[in-house]
Parts: structure tokens; sequence; C-alpha cells
């Protein structure tokens, strides 16, 4: 977690960053899980984001109705936007989680700060020496723990492929998600986004003939988790600090889903993390508060209060 920059940090940063830390935590059941999840991939990209969009409705109806009937065209169609690459990230990934290794996936779907940089820099932001030092490091420590698993076969191959397309895809969702949340709240901006996700999902197994349903009790246990805690606790909060920390700060600490996964991966499926795994966390660790140090020279923005 993000401490060692925290401790220095004004209260409400603190906040922000604490709030982070959950997200990371959360999201980092969403491999495993998915990976012990009987459904098809893209049924459970389709339900986890219906299901997260049904328990959100109640809240955005009674409690921001009048902000989603205002929301300007701009944020909009860029909410809009957001969610068709969300669609993407998750119809590209999930798929790779069964044909590769949990922490290959998930290290390769976590390149979405590299590029970040590099879409911030082509259009006309620049980027602090550190940032761009610290997204280096933050990923080599992610190299240090999975690199090991890029020539195990062609299918893992193709599913190494998958999970980078997915990693470019969740860094345009997090580039648009940033500039939507400017002017949008969290819960806003999540409905829009998760019910635009939910219904390219739906058009897509629908199209490929993927079967959304006659599954057992436990996996419809395992999707329930799923939505409630990578889906609502990790997406929705990144959502919301994305406002506050920025792209750049939030995109890197995503990273460290790759150990998180892989341990939880290693207690609950047996796949165990190389002896790598302690020394690519500090690593990746290090290159988080790189990236902090350097993104602070940015002008600060009010992080968000209530919801």
């Amino acid at each position: 977690m993000p401490a060692p920059e925290a401790a220095s940090a004004p209260p409400a940063v603190r906040t922000e960053l604490l709030l982070l830390g959950t997200a990371v935590a959360a999201v980092s059941l969403s491999a495993p899980l998915i990976a012990a999840t009987a459904a098809p991939a893209l049924a459970i990209a389709f339900w986890r984001n219906a299901m997260a969009v049904g328990a959100l409705t109640p809240l955005a109806l009674w409690r921001h109705r009048a902000e989603l009937r205002g929301i300007g065209r701009r944020a909009a169609l860029l909410a809009v936007a957001a969610g068709a690459l969300l669609a993407l990230h998750f119809g590209v990934w999930l798929p790779s989680l069964h044909m590769t290794s949990v922490a290959s996936s998930t290290a390769l779907v976590t390149t979405t700060p590299i590029w970040t940089t590099l879409l911030l820099r082509l259009r006309g932001h620049r980027p602090p020496t550190l940032v761009w030092a610290g997204t280096g490091l933050a990923f080599l420590g992610v190299v240090i723990l999975t690199g090991v698993d890029l020539s195990l076969s062609p299918r893992a191959l193709a599913g190494d492929a998958l999970a980078l397309a997915g990693g470019m895809a969740a860094a345009g969702y997090v580039l648009l998600g940033a500039e939507v949340r400017r002017t949008v709240s969290t819960i806003a901006y999540s409905y829009v986004c998760y019910a635009t996700t939910t219904v390219l999902l739906l058009a897509t197994c629908l199209v490929s003939g993927t079967s959304l349903g006659g599954y057992s009790g436990e996996t419809w246990l395992k999707l329930a988790v799923l939505t409630l805690t990578a889906q609502l606790l990790g997406h929705s909060l990144i959502n919301r600090v994305v406002k506050g920390l920025g792209p750049s700060v939030t995109s890197t600490a995503i990273l460290l889903e790759t150990p998180g996964a892989a341990l939880i991966a290693a207690l609950w499926l047996g796949q165990l993390p190389p002896a790598a795994a302690y020394p690519a966390l500090a690593v990746i660790m290090a290159g988080l508060v790189l990236v902090i140090m350097g993104d602070r020279r940015r002008p600060p923005v009010p992080p968000e209060t209530g919801v």
C-alpha cells in the first residue's frame, strides 16, 4: 500500500491514498475469483457489470437523478466512451485468464500506467521525470514477478497478448474517467460507465452465443462476491480517487494488483508465485512512491467528499 508517501501528505490526500489502497486490495481478488468461477469469461464480465448497475440504480435515481438529467453532452459522451473501453478491457482480459497463468495475465493487464503516461504525453502533457522513472521502475517489478511466464506455449502467448490489450484499453478508461470526474460525481459517472459496459457486453454475449445462465449456486455466489469487491468496491473507488490523485498515480497503484492477485492465487488456487514475489513488490512500491512524488507538481484537485 502507498503508505510511505501518505505519512507526509495532507489529511485529505492520505484519505484518498487509503481509498486507493482499498481499491487495489479489492481488485486483487478479481483474477483469482474469475479463474475459479465456472462460467464463460464474457458472461462473467457481463454479470459483474450488470449486477453493479442493479446495485447502483436506487442510489443513482434517488440522489443523483437531477445530475444525470443535467449531465453535459461532452461529459456524457466521454462517460459512454469510458464504458466502451471498460467493456473492451473485460472482453479481452477475462478470456486471457483461462489461457495463461493468473500472475502473467494480471501483470500484463496492469501495464496500464505505461500506456497512461504515453497517452498523456501524446495529449501534450509533460509528465515529470520522476513519473516516467517511477512508472518504469514499477513495471520492472512486474517483470521480475512474472516475466518467466511469457515463454510457456502458443496458447499462453495468445492469452498474454489479450491481457496486454486489456491494459491498453484500461489506460483509456482511466484517462477518460479522470476527465469526466472533473465535473461529474463518482456515482453518476460509474452508473453511466457501467451501464454502457453492460449493454455492450450483453450484445457481445448474444452475438457470440455465450451462455448467461444455468449456473450453480456456488457460481452465482462467486459472481456476487466479484461484483461487490472488484467492481463496486474496487473500480468505483478508483473512479472516485482518480479526480484527486490523477491518472498517473491511480494507474501506477493498480500495478500492486499483480502481487496481490498472485498471493491470493497461491493460497486459493495453488498457483505458487515465483521466489521473486517479495522483491518485486518492493520494487513496485518504490516506483509508486516516485510517481506520487513526481505527480505532486501538478495543480492539486480537491478530493471529493461524499458520493
